[in-house]
């Protein structure tokens, strides 16, 4: 069950990626990951870095994909996101925003500006 989650959650991850580049982002980084979570998708979108989760269901018995982003797993992307830029000396250097991809059923939902650092 958990191989097959992780199966699914990557050919999410993957047509996400395939769908914002074909929008104009850059890939910088793909998983992403730090002692205090990790991040999907970091890209370039012109001058701006986007942390990016993506979220896919199959089914919306509990809500859809985007719903299930809650304040603890924003917290998360935006600590490792302050680490990302620590490591690259980019943390006054550039603008950066947190977007969410929802998967539902085969249908990508994008969502620009989904959260701010403001819940820190």
């Amino acid at each position: 069950m958990v191989v097959h989650r992780k199966k699914l959650g990557a050919l999410a991850e993957q047509q996400a990626c395939d769908f914002l580049q074909a929008k104009g982002l850059t890939v910088l980084e793909k998983n992403y990951r730090t002692a205090s979570g990790e991040i999907d998708l970091i890209m370039r979108d012109d001058r701006d870095i986007v942390f990016i989760e993506v979220r896919s269901r199959k089914q919306s018995h509990y809500g859809s994909a985007v719903e299930s982003i809650n304040e603890t797993k924003q917290r998360k992307i935006l600590n490792t996101s302050l680490l990302f830029l620590q490591q690259r000396n980019w943390l006054d250097k550039v603008d950066c925003r947190f977007d969410v991809i929802g998967i539902d059923h085969g249908c990508i939902e994008w969502i620009r500006d989904a959260f701010t650092a403001d819940i820190l």
